[in-house]
């Protein structure tokens, strides 16, 4: 073997160590291996005072290994659309778990979960005083200390209680186009909480009719799969650090902690020969290279300040799984779902869709943003083709 073969296979094998110790060091980080997940949830409203009482979910997803959930707290902000300061919050969180007692004084007793096993928490909260008519959501904040084999780590998520819905408009005004017709549909601020079938039964079924297609924004629909994480609890790595200096700054992945969300999917060595792709493929004249290496996910991401409040203070992933669900959605509705990409330059994504729609038809309705990327409200737009014919003179 020459001297020029031999140096490109150490070249090779240098690459290849380098991509291994990545990933070595990525998966070997300590992690904890407790999931949160929302349970049932009931709202009371009275003239004088809202309660909510809220069941979550704390699962252990380790195989082999015990943890121990030494604390778990709530804390809320309040969303509405006045002053919110004569309004009081309480809030109680309280084992719900057979094998766990329930102290007078709150105090949140160390647990140990087995492997597979979930621990579940109540959590009553309680909101009185001047001003609950103008309440809109509550954006409750969850933090939980787990200790195991990795030391004490805190975890915290986020999840959205709505406490107010828009009306359902009898007699809406329709946008008309050539050819089409679409309507944006205001809905609650859409959460953990919700499933999208509850949400396009309750917001679009009483206008649809046979032949619309249904559009669900992706943003909306991943908040509702729990697919975000708050931007305080990302810990960026020096890779991301590094490599996401070259990204436009408009990017979502422009910043540490938005490019660290993307590692932490799919890994840091796809990320970094994505990106070394990337800046290759931009040489020679073609943009975009980057994505399409990184995989869709990593241009579904939506960095701070990307989505409305509460959620502007949360990394938003892609949906999962959109191309079952909409085919679920298509089957209990009868009509055609999509789910869509759309921002105010005019670029259309079908990130899902259930058949039956035509992807022109979607593209032109939705050309237009109908639906806004500010604070508007309506994740959903119907379309509704029409038998327009252009009269020339």
């Amino acid at each position: 073997m020459n001297g020029l073969g031999g140096g490109m296979l150490l070249l090779g094998g240098g690459v290849l160590g380098l991509l291994a110790l990545l990933e070595l060091r990525h998966r070997l980080r300590p992690t904890s291996p407790l999931r949160m997940e929302p349970g049932p949830w009931q709202l009371h409203v009275e003239e004088n005072q809202v309660r909510v009482q809220l069941q979550v979910v704390l699962l252990n997803t380790h195989a082999h290994k015990e943890v121990m959930l030494t604390r778990l707290r709530a804390e809320p902000t309040m969303l509405a659309n006045q002053a919110v300061d004569e309004i009081n919050v309480k809030v109680r969180v309280t084992p719900d778990h057979p094998d766990a007692a329930v102290r007078p004084d709150g105090y949140w007793p160390v647990s140990i979960l087995k492997p597979k096993q979930p621990m579940a928490a109540r959590l009553d909260l309680v909101l009185d005083g001047g001003g609950l008519p103008g309440l809109q959501a509550l954006w409750l904040e969850i933090d939980w200390l787990a200790y195991g084999p990795f030391g004490h780590l805190q975890q915290r998520h986020g999840l959205v209680i709505p406490l107010a819905s828009p009306a359902v408009d009898q007699q809406p005004t329709w946008r008309q186009a050539a050819g089409h017709q679409v309507l944006p549909l205001a809905t609650h601020l859409l959460g953990w909480l919700d499933t999208p079938l509850q949400v396009l039964r309750h917001y679009a079924v009483p206008h649809l009719q046979p032949g619309d297609v249904v559009a669900l924004a992706e943003t909306p629909l991943a908040v509702m799969q729990g697919r975000y994480r708050l931007g305080a609890t990302v810990e960026p790595s020096c890779l991301a650090r590094q490599l996401c200096r070259v990204f436009h700054p408009h990017s979502s992945l422009a910043t540490a902690c938005g490019l660290q969300t993307l590692i932490d999917l799919v890994g840091p060595a796809r990320v970094l020969c994505a990106w070394l792709g990337g800046i290759l493929l931009r040489f020679l004249g073609i943009r975009g290279g980057f994505y399409r290496l990184a995989g869709e996910q990593a241009r579904l991401i939506d960095d701070l300040t990307g989505t409305i409040p509460p959620y502007d203070r949360t990394i938003v992933l892609g949906p999962e799984k959109g191309q079952a669900l909409v085919t679920h959605l298509a089957q209990a509705l009868g009509q055609s779902v999509v789910v869509v990409d759309v921002n105010d330059l005019g670029r259309v994504k079908i990130v899902a869709s259930s058949g039956g729609a035509d992807p022109d038809l979607v593209h032109r309705a939705l050309a237009a943003n109908p639906a806004g990327n500010a604070n508007e409200g309506t994740p959903l737009v119907l379309i509704r083709p029409t038998c327009f014919k252009e009269i020339r003179p």
